[in-house]
């Protein structure tokens, strides 16, 4: 009795990523969700190039993306 801790340890690391576009400057109300940041990263690049027309992501603006995805 008493155990908080899940016996699935992949329970207890699967958290889902999020990622706002408002978060990375633009004023775009944008936010997707994904279960990897590889994966919000493929959902962002495909906004950015539908949306924003950009259809290359400098190596700043990825730094940028990555560092403001978030665990959910």
């Amino acid at each position: 009795m008493g155990h908080l801790k899940s016996d699935d340890p992949q329970r207890e690391t699967s958290m889902a990523k999020q990622l706002r576009c408002r978060d990375v400057g633009m004023n775009c109300d944008f936010e997707t969700r994904g279960e990897s940041e590889d994966e919000v990263l493929q959902k962002a690049t495909t906004h950015a190039r539908i949306t924003h027309q950009i259809t290359e992501m400098p190596p700043e603006l990825a730094a940028k993306v990555k560092a403001a995805i978030r665990t959910v």
